[in-house]
């Protein structure tokens, strides 16, 4: 016979709602929405066709509302509809090869902005004290107070000067960061060097003993100079220029601070290669480099993987007056110890807000320049 239970226990038990119901179970969270992309950016990355007109005797341009001039008529790849090269924003100077497509198909890339961490890592900017930097420069200025001329060889041959960086540090970076935009918009990777690739030329083609006529020596001052700028660089003490994307004229370098008459602003670089392979390149920056007594062994630097702001820097049309005006610096091709390269160097003085230009043609007159703003 099973013991009897107190009235203490049962009601222990019976009050112990614990005992008698099942353990509840916490609601489970909820999964956060889903981010949806708008309809624009869906459609911008969607694959296209285009269905091929039988007859394209009557394309007109979409800007002037013209038929002429069918040899420079461009047709879009994704609209099919026909620009001239000239009315194009920005202007097309040769007909692409491979694929086009019109500004209003293609759509402007987005600026990316990027942290101070990863434009250090871009530029690969070597830090160092100020301590240093200050000793360097003051060393600098005894070597140069050393050297007395007189004022008539000093009339004859003017000196580079090194550019003079801002001294805002944020200001800086905010100046590499626009570089580091459009580089990256036009997928290309910053080189403050020539670069010799192994299906391009070699190192070894590039002597300055080949060029026809022989080439001007970089003077030890200037060598100088140019050192100096090379290092402020690899510290993260760029020139004063940004760069701004202008629905005319494409990516452009606007003067960020006061840049002085015979200032050197940068070298041009990019992959070098013999002419002789480029002939027929669309790449609208390529640049002169050795122009040689046998012409198979000419060399151009294209700077369509990789580069420098030398790359933005557009270029006047040589044709009219107002375009020659707006010419404030130019590309010089010196001796460098034995190779050649190619220097950036103001003409005038340059006041902020200014946007730079140089003419394409110093050496030649085949790149055709007459279509530029």
């Amino acid at each position: 016979m099973a013991p009897a239970t107190t009235v203490a226990a049962a009601r222990r038990l019976v009050g112990s709602p614990r005992r008698m119901e099942a353990p509840r179970r916490r609601p489970s969270p909820s999964p956060p929405p889903r981010k949806l992309r708008p309809i624009s950016e869906i459609m911008a990355r969607a694959r296209y066709a285009v269905v091929e007109r039988a007859d394209y005797g009557d394309v007109k341009c979409e800007q002037c509302g013209s038929g002429e001039l069918p040899e420079e008529l461009l047709l879009c790849d994704k609209c099919d509809k026909g620009f001239h090269m000239k009315c194009v924003r920005p202007i097309v100077a040769r007909v692409p090869i491979g694929s086009w497509l019109c500004p209003k198909c293609s759509g402007h890339m987005r600026v990316r902005r990027f942290s101070q961490k990863k434009i250090i890592d871009f530029f690969k900017i070597q830090k160092s004290c100020d301590g240093k930097r200050k000793c360097s420069s003051n060393q600098d200025t005894r070597k140069r107070r050393r050297r007395p001329r007189s004022l008539l060889l000093l009339k004859k041959r003017r000196r580079l000067l090194p550019f003079i960086p801002s001294e805002d540090p944020n200001q800086r970076l905010k100046q590499m960061g626009t570089l580091a935009s459009a580089l990256t918009a036009l997928q290309m990777e910053f080189s403050d060097d020539l670069t010799y690739s192994p299906d391009m030329a070699p190192r070894c083609a590039n002597q300055a003993k080949f060029e026809n006529g022989g080439m001007q020596v970089l003077s030890k001052e200037d060598m100088e100079t140019l050192e100096l700028c090379r290092a402020m660089s690899r510290r993260g003490e760029c020139p004063p220029l940004v760069v701004v994307f202008d629905s005319c004229e494409g990516y452009t370098v606007e003067a960020d601070g006061q840049i002085k008459d015979m200032t050197f602003i940068a070298e041009y670089t990019g992959d070098v290669d013999y002419i002789k392979n480029r002939e027929n390149d669309d790449c609208d920056s390529m640049m002169t480099l050795l122009l040689a007594t046998d012409p198979s062994k000419s060399l151009v630097i294209c700077p369509d993987k990789c580069g420098n702001i030398a790359r933005f820097i557009n270029g006047i049309n040589n044709h009219t007056q107002e375009g020659k005006k707006k010419q404030n610096c130019k590309c010089v091709r010196y001796n460098v110890n034995g190779e050649c390269r190619v220097l950036l160097v103001a003409t005038r003085d340059i006041a902020k807000g200014e946007r730079l230009y140089y003419d394409y043609n110093g050496y030649e007159d085949e790149y055709p320049t007459h279509h530029f703003v």
